[in-house]
């Protein structure tokens, strides 16, 4: 019976105009509106005795009777559904291993149970003798192809809301954010899609004519879009972000002249907070277009500096400390073992130069100083420990007096201290 009424009740909706009992006259406009096609008329009197044509108020006593009887069984239906997908639908697909049979299950349970509902008044509605003037049949049926493309809606909205919550589950697996942030832009974008396309079907059911609309909405979406350039330029690079994944939220990026965090990616702009603390908002567009530097994306981050000794320090002297300097770096479990160099590179203008190019292990800024402040003070020990020291920028000036035989030296120490 179930099934019968929804056949019935989709016949009712999709029926063309030659099916329905009255069809109100109205001029052959294409832009006018025009009243909702009659619902399709139920007529049982050739096989039901004498005594039941009887008439009360102008209905036949079958009519009443068979309304009732559907009617009711619209309601028992709904139960009986609702019923059906708690204890037995539910229980089924959850023996199964996968996850979204249970969702859509979910999603399905409230609108079915409506659906059958909906078809019952359609045929307690379709047997009863409604009055032509004014058209109460077109307008009580258009009411109810409304409801039932409402219900239909509402059963598509919720399986997108089941969709987007076994997405979300899927998203939360990786290790990138972006993914979640584009988890609700795809559920709003599905919904606004399924309500534009309910919306005109929805016009079509009430007799209205759908392409003066759809033509409108074309000019009006190009003037629109011309209006809105740099708008969509920003959306559509919001998706180059969602597609590609340079950064996710929480990266270290640098984008131009601006450095800092990601915090949110947005339709319109990306938001970074800078290092001094301020929130910088880049649309998107530049995004796109620009050469984007993510610091967060290295798998190890490089330090290369000179250490400088005095000139007082030997051949022999210089040859150990770089043999240790080497080894600090080597046992040091903060730094990165692939590549490691320490070379006595050299004579600088007031030192003696050694190369030490490593990298660390720890990727975030806190934690890489941490490794550098530690390397950097084992060397200055091993230093102290062989009588030498580093060597800061000198200049000698030689003076000479004007005979030629006397010679004044002096030493200019840290940019004009002279002694």
């Amino acid at each position: 019976m179930c099934v019968v009424l929804v056949l019935f009740w989709v016949v009712a909706v999709f029926a063309p105009p030659a099916f329905a009992a009255d069809v109100a006259s109205k001029p052959a406009d294409a832009s006018a509106a025009v009243a909702p096609a009659a619902g399709p008329e139920i007529d049982l009197s050739g096989y039901v005795p004498s005594w039941a044509r009887e008439e009360i108020l102008g209905v036949s006593l079958w009519q009443f009777v068979a309304a009732f009887v559907l009617l009711l069984t619209g309601l028992a239906a709904k139960k009986v559904s609702d019923h059906v997908f708690a204890k037995v639908v539910t229980r089924l697909v959850r023996k199964t291993r996968f996850r979204i049979d249970d969702l859509a299950a979910d999603a399905a349970s409230r609108p079915f149970g409506y659906l059958l509902l909906l078809a019952g008044l359609g045929g307690a509605f379709g047997v009863l003798t409604l009055p032509t003037e004014p058209n109460v049949r077109g307008l009580v049926f258009g009411t109810l192809k409304v409801l039932l493309a409402a219900d239909i809606m509402w059963f598509l909205f919720r399986l997108v809301d089941t969709a987007v919550e076994y997405l979300a589950r899927l998203a939360e697996r990786t290790e990138s954010t972006l993914d979640d942030q584009l988890v609700p832009v795809i559920r709003k974008a599905l919904k606004a899609t399924i309500g534009v396309i309910f919306f005109v079907w929805i016009v079509q059911l009430l007799g209205y004519s759908v392409s003066s609309l759809i033509a409108g909405l074309g000019i009006g979406g190009l003037a629109v879009a011309l209006a809105l350039q740099d708008t969509l330029g920003n959306f559509f690079g919001s998706v180059f972000i969602f597609l590609d994944r340079p950064f996710c939220v929480g990266d270290w990026i640098k984008v131009g002249e601006v450095e800092g965090i990601v915090e949110q990616v947005g339709f319109r702009t990306t938001r970074v907070r800078t290092w001094p603390a301020t929130l910088v908002s880049i649309p998107n567009k530049t995004v796109a277009s620009a050469t984007i530097d993510n610091w967060s994306r290295m798998p190890k981050r490089r330090v290369v500096q000179t250490v400088g000794v005095t000139y007082k320090t030997n051949a022999d002297q210089m040859e150990d400390v770089v043999e240790t300097i080497r080894q600090i770096l080597m046992k040091d479990e903060g730094v990165d073992q692939e590549f490691i160099v320490v070379r006595f590179t050299e004579f600088g203008e007031s030192s003696l130069n050694i190369l030490v190019y490593y990298f660390t292990k720890a990727v975030t800024f806190a934690d890489h100083l941490v490794t550098k402040e530690r390397i950097n003070l084992a060397i200055m020990r091993c230093l102290k420990k062989r009588g030498l020291s580093i060597a800061f920028p000198t200049r000698t000036v030689c003076l000479e007096s004007s005979a030629g035989d006397v010679s004044v030296r002096e030493r200019t120490r840290n940019a004009g201290d002279s002694q």
